[in-house]
């Protein structure tokens, strides 16, 4: 077999969306001819830790791990957090807006930490892979990011040892959504910029997740970047216990901070519950992992929050359990400028679950494109009150008469042994290539 050297932040016991993509690829890159290897950190600073995910690691997978230091620790200290407190992405806080200690450590990670908190591990693992390499030969370097220092990890590796580099972007770097909000100086915001230029044009191949994202990518280097989408593993939903909803269910599974907050929702929402006596005896609205404290908020506003169950963080066979007892899948995106791109992982287990998704977001984006070939519900504009309505009132009327059920397509082309293939195949087309 080809070998590959996959770098990697996340891998389990870590949880959250981060350790899907490259976990799945693990699980099934033999079946395509590639024995993977892992160098990841061994004690890293994950959103979560989800035990069962090592049932997904292969058999006899070698895993590298060494030693991180992250500076976690003194931002705890700093904006009063305990020791055992998690960190979220995306600035989602579940207790509180953000007060002055945490807004300043925002400007010190984006200006001091370039390109991440995990810049620390880059020498150490430059140190640690350069000779382990020579003794132990692979066949390729592959890296994923965020954190995009794994990246700067194998561009090291490639400056020293010219090894076929592949660099998979989970998110963009400079284009991802809270990017604006990182307090950068003129300073920070060239060295970022110039850091992700060097990657995108010394990595021999480049993935990213969505079209739109690639199109925006293209841009800054002039080169083509490959789009290789997440998907849903087959293996999850084979022996999947469902469960019936327990009346009219809308369920969002995952993290929802305050970009993805669909205020106009909850305000339709609202209405509907003042006007539609049936609908406000079966409404239920579940959450199912981390939640910004302003989703709270704009439910108390709505006088929704009686309505609304908040179950935190889950193991993945569990979320999925819980997410087949739902009428309805939410899918709010992030209303952001690179919005058109978003694809959330959840989306492809939506699909899977085959129950009907609300997508709220670009109803020309990349979400949309896949929710409309699919068939597997329907897509609202951010302020569109009107079809947003229209959309909840359909659904609820073929709930009641038992004809809800969402059509999902010709999803097969998202399970995750074919985003495998697909992976597996820019591999081989690197190493004849030379």
């Amino acid at each position: 077999m080809n070998k590959v050297l996959i770098i990697t932040y996340y891998w389990p016991p870590s949880g959250g969306a981060g350790v899907q993509r490259w976990l799945k690829f693990t699980k099934y890159l033999r079946e395509f001819g590639w024995e993977p290897v892992i160098f990841t950190p061994e004690n890293p600073e994950p959103p979560a830790w989800d035990e069962s995910l090592l049932a997904d690691v292969p058999q006899g997978l070698q895993v590298i791990k060494r030693k991180i230091w992250e500076p976690y620790h003194l931002y705890k200290v700093f904006t009063g957090r305990k020791k055992e407190d998690h960190i979220k992405s995306g600035f989602l806080t579940e207790s509180k807006g953000p007060g002055m200690a945490e807004s300043l450590s925002v400007w010190i990670r984006g200006n001091l930490f370039i390109p991440d908190a995990r810049k620390y591990w880059i020498k150490p693992s430059m140190k640690f892979l350069v000779p382990w390499l020579r003794e132990n030969p692979v066949d390729l370097v592959a890296t994923n990011g965020p954190p995009h220092s794994m990246h700067l990890i194998g561009l090291g590796i490639k400056k020293k040892l010219n090894l076929p580099w592949f660099a998979d972007f989970r998110d963009p770097w400079t284009g991802i959504d809270f990017y604006d909000q990182l307090k950068l100086s003129s300073r920070a915001d060239k060295k970022h910029k110039r850091l992700e230029k060097e990657v995108l044009l010394k990595a021999d191949r480049i993935t990213t997740v969505s079209w739109s994202w690639a199109n925006d990518m293209e841009a800054l280097c002039n080169r083509k970047i490959d789009v290789i989408t997440n998907g849903f593993d087959e293996d999850d939903f084979t022996h999947l216990q469902k469960k019936a909803a327990d009346g009219f269910v809308i369920t969002h599974v995952g993290s929802m901070n305050r970009d993805r907050n669909p205020v106009a929702v909850w305000q339709v929402i609202a209405d509907m519950v003042r006007e539609n006596e049936d609908f406000r005896k079966l409404l239920k609205i579940r959450f199912i992992g981390f939640t910004d404290n302003a989703v709270g908020v704009s439910l108390q506003q709505s006088g929704l929050e009686s309505f609304a169950q908040k179950i935190g963080y889950l193991p993945h066979k569990e979320v999925l359990e819980m997410a087949s007892a739902s009428s309805l899948l939410l899918l709010p995106l992030n209303n952001t400028p690179n919005v058109k791109g978003i694809i959330p992982g959840k989306i492809f287990e939506y699909l899977a679950l085959k129950i009907p998704v609300f997508c709220i977001g670009d109803v020309n984006g990349d979400s949309a494109r896949i929710i409309r070939s699919t068939g597997a519900g329907s897509i609202s504009g951010f302020q569109d009150k009107a079809a947003m309505r229209k959309t909840l009132e359909d659904f609820f009327h073929k709930y009641k008469n038992g004809e809800l059920a969402a059509s999902s397509e010709g999803t097969g082309r998202y399970s995750r042994k074919k985003k495998t293939e697909e992976l597996a195949g820019i591999f081989n087309e690197m190493i004849r290539h030379g």
